[in-house]
């Protein structure tokens, strides 16, 4: 037999003499997470609380990686303090609970010698039990043998001969070597290539550090009432007070599980005994320590325990797991009971969470049958039959039936259906996609991107890339959060906007410091935006509201109309309409702010783009298919988006922005006999130049001077731009003083200012991301290098020329976290997003102020606004 490679015991190598091997966790020792990790740091708290902790011992990072890289810890010193017969465990400890580590290792010192001194009080059994499981763990976890090898029912003297026979040499009989080789195990795997991508992916950077924690085990055996388990005292579900947990009795042998009344239950016990009714004082002990976690440690904990002969030992702590809803909850519970301030409280949960709250979502601990995965464009969950058509849509609505709408991507023409549709699947598309910013705006959970679908409108069917093949009237369902389409009905989680949500947006109302309107197009979307608390309407598309049957009809009217007469007189019938629309949404919003875009999309987005479209379309005209044909050849574009659409068609079709000046003027006037006085923004999209800005302007002047002197009412309102394209951006000096906002349309400038085309993008981003071409999709978060330049250049530019001008940003970055930081550096005014996205935009936003306490502490609260409001006015554009 070769010699064994433990019968030298290496000692700790020279170059390393002076580290800090190895600290005892006591109430003053000198122990931070940043050493020696989130899990060493909580056992000194748990101590320092009074918690029966076991003796526990830390390794600090540096003396880990010194391991990994080959210097030898002198293990056997470590070991002095645990006695003669020492026994004990080593756990994890990163410096972030949530990034993992390699798994704890249980009953190091297990020998012989061990074996019979614990046998003395435990039981021969046990105690040769607890050495074949080391043996087992030891083996397969750190000698990384092959697991067959040690199946569960295998004897300790199998165990020990199957380690021989793979290792040639005996299993480690010397406590010091057993640990010495869990150890270096432990810390080679950390520093392995698998843990390092592993730890990114959660968040983690690449180099982050390890400590280890040597602890006395505590087994839950002996005489008396002995056993282990954990309790937390919340619902990880809901966040509400409950008692949850587990225990499992060595003299019961069974599990403890979840009890509704407040107790540990022994459910299998055939007495029906709980753990507070046989062990009153330990149940007790176990409140209190609980109580004393959660004020002491600032947290809703799981604690970790064991007794022995009726005496508790709590191993570890940690932060419960929980979803959205109940971090939101316990947030709010702990700021209620003045555990933790406002802040922190509002700290503690990530902006993007909160669309869990707002929306069903698929179980997660429910079965999922993905047929097919694609971006996550709208949060949420919904379930139904599929339909392939908005006609489809809108007829299952009638009938009270919910329904998923499948497209290969959708139209403008498609709205009707995704209204009335519970959810929507694209087979093409991006995150700013049509389908994407439409579902957003109306809240319906969306995927899209899904390219691995074959859908056949004409035959009905969806062919997954595996072969299966759905047919209209089947049932999927939809999971928005996470990107997935699912086959059948999943199990759903329901909305919850409970008292605890609505006060933890009030405080984040209290510490915002940038505003946070909602795009919103109808009077729901406007109802939805006020639930959600926003300042104001940022974008309202009133090219939406044409789109109804019997505006649509009107519109293809005015678009097959011979000249300017009669396209007024088409218009004429689209008046009322246009009026009633904006002020329903007027009165809603109650005297808040309305921004209005005028008309933007191109012309040939309200005509059929099928056979049977162009067919019926004849019949209702009372013309023939050859004249409607040949009007829809006229008006195609080999590149609609940057063709006649926007100014371009106020200018060259004038009559539509003089419509709709007109409804906007005659529903302010309207608005204020009612007792909702509002002065309207009106928004001019697409612009390039500031003669564009002045040949509208002129005309809406006009329109105002008209409704005034017909009224005999005078009304306020503003004129304004949305930047879109990167030459507005650049001119945006001389543009400034022709209007009082500007608002940055950051989709369609991204668009643009990439050569991208946001329908499109989808199905190559993930690669170019991945690929470290851009660091992230620019449709999903804002590229500050390239297109927050150009923002950064009009900003200054804008307020350099008009002091006070304000600026905002509507396009859907304006609802995600990560943009909001620089909106606020570039001192916008407000943003815009879609309804469902602004209490998250709220949420970032009063997250940026509380990270910036310091400067703030320097002067008093209103101090500090009132230099932001500077910024923002033009004071000081040099640090725009």
């Amino acid at each position: 037999m070769a010699p064994s490679r433990y019968s030298a015991f290496p000692t700790r190598d020279a170059a390393v003499q002076n580290l800090p091997e190895f600290t005892e966790i006591t109430p003053t020792a000198d122990i931070s997470s940043g050493a020696y990790g989130a899990r060493s740091k909580c056992l000194q708290r748990l101590i320092r609380l009074d918690m029966p902790v076991p003796l526990s011992v830390a390794l600090p990072f540096i003396e880990v990686r010194a391991i990994a890289s080959g210097h030898r810890p002198d293990t056997r010193a470590l070991l002095e303090a645990f006695g003669k017969y020492p026994l004990i465990s080593v756990r994890p400890s990163a410096e972030t609970a949530d990034w993992g580590g390699p798994g704890t290792i249980l009953n190091i010192g297990m020998n012989a010698a061990t074996t019979a001194h614990l046998a003395a009080t435990i039981g021969k059994e046990p105690a040769e039990k607890l050495y074949r499981r080391f043996v087992q763990s030891f083996s397969v976890e750190v000698a990384r043998l092959d697991a067959e090898a040690f199946p569960p029912g295998q004897s300790l003297e199998g165990a020990l001969a199957a380690y021989e026979a793979e290792m040639d040499e005996p299993f480690p009989d010397d406590p010091a070597i057993q640990l010495l080789e869990v150890l270096r195990s432990m810390a080679r795997a950390w520093e392995g290539t698998t843990a390092r991508l592993l730890r990114q992916a959660k968040g983690a950077p690449a180099e982050a550090g390890l400590g280890l924690v040597v602890q006395r085990m505590a087994l839950g055996l002996g005489q008396g009432e002995c056993g282990s388990g954990v309790i937390q005292f919340i619902d990880q579900a809901t966040g509400a007070q409950q008692i949850k947990g587990r225990y499992k009795s060595q003299a019961q042998g069974r599990e403890a599980l979840t009890a509704d009344a407040g107790a540990l239950y022994l459910t299998r016990d055939p007495r029906g005994e709980s753990l507070e009714e046989r062990c009153p004082e330990l149940f007790a002990e176990l409140l209190a320590h609980g109580a004393r976690g959660r004020i002491g440690l600032r947290e809703e904990m799981q604690i970790e325990f064991t007794v022995e002969d009726g005496a508790l030992r709590i191993l570890d702590a940690v932060r419960v797991p929980r979803s959205a809803r109940a971090g939101v909850r316990v947030a709010v519970d702990l700021a209620n009971d003045g555990v933790i301030p406002r802040e922190e409280a509002l700290m503690r949960v990530e902006p993007q969470a909160l669309g869990e709250l707002l929306h069903p979502q698929v179980d997660p601990e429910g079965e999922r049958d993905v047929f097919a995965t694609g971006i996550a464009a709208s949060p949420g969950a919904a379930m139904g039959r599929i339909v392939f058509s908005a006609h489809a849509a809108q007829a299952c609505a009638a009938q009270g039936e919910a329904c998923v709408l499948v497209r290969h991507e959708t139209s403008p023409e498609d709205i009707r259906g995704m209204h009335a549709a519970r959810g929507v699947l694209t087979e093409r598309g991006g995150v700013t996609s049509h389908a994407a910013v439409i579902a957003r705006g109306l809240g319906v959970p969306c995927v899209v991107g899904a390219s691995g679908l074959a859908i056949s409108s004409r035959e009905r069917t969806m062919t997954t890339a595996d072969g299966r093949v759905f047919r209209e009237g089947d049932i999927i369902s939809i999971d928005g959060s996470r990107g997935e389409a699912l086959a059948g009905a999943a199990a759903m989680l329901p909305a919850t906007l409970d008292d605890g949500f609505a006060t933890f947006m009030t405080w984040a109302e209290e510490f915002s410091d940038l505003g946070v309107r909602a795009n919103a197009d109808t009077p729901q979307d406007a109802e939805t935006s006020l639930r959600f608390h926003a300042d104001g309407i940022g974008l309202c598309r009133t090219e939406h509201m044409f789109f109804e049957d019997d505006r649509l009809t009107v519109m293809r009217e005015m678009i097959f109309a011979d000249d300017a007469e009669d396209r007024r007189a088409a218009l004429e019938r689209l008046l009322p309409m246009q009026r009633e629309d904006l002020l329903a949404l007027f009165e809603i919003m109650e005297g808040k702010p309305v921004c209005i875009r005028l008309f933007d999309p191109p012309l040939h987005e309200f005509l059929p783009q099928n056979r049977e479209g162009v067919r019926q379309l004849a019949e209702a005209m009372d013309l023939s298919v050859s004249r409607v044909n040949q009007r829809i050849e006229a008006l195609r574009e080999f590149n609609p988006m940057l063709g006649m659409r926007g100014v371009r068609l106020g200018i060259t079709v004038p009559e539509i922005y003089d419509m709709q000046a007109r409804a906007i003027f005659e529903a302010t006037v309207e608005a204020g006999r009612r007792g909702a006085p509002i002065e309207p923004e009106i928004m001019i999209p697409l612009v390039s130049a500031k003669r564009e800005v002045e040949l509208v302007k002129g005309r809406i002047d006009s329109v105002a001077a008209a409704v005034r002197a017909e009224s005999g009412v005078d009304f306020g309102y503003q004129i304004g731009v949305i930047v879109e394209t990167p030459r507005a951006a650049l001119r945006a000096g001389e543009i400034a003083d022709h209007v009082d906002f500007m608002s940055f349309g950051t989709n369609d400038l991204t668009q643009m200012t990439y050569g991208l085309s946001r329908d499109d993008a989808g199905r190559f981003m993930g690669t170019y991301v991945q690929s470290g071409v851009y660091p992230e999709d620019p449709f999903h978060i804002l590229d500050i290098e390239g297109v927050g330049e150009l923002l950064l250049i009009a900003a200054e530019r804008a307020r350099g020329s008009k002091r006070g001008l304000t600026l905002s940003i509507c396009g859907e970055h304006g609802g995600n976290a990560e943009s909001i930081a620089f909106c606020r550096t570039a001192g916008m005014d407000y943003v815009s997003c879609s309804p469902f996205r602004v209490p998250g935009a709220r949420l970032a936003a009063a997250q940026l102020v509380i990270s910036e306490a310091p400067e703030r502490q320097k002067a008093t609260l209103s101090q500090w606004i009132a230099r932001r409001l500077r910024l923002r006015q033009g004071d000081r554009p040099n640090e725009v």
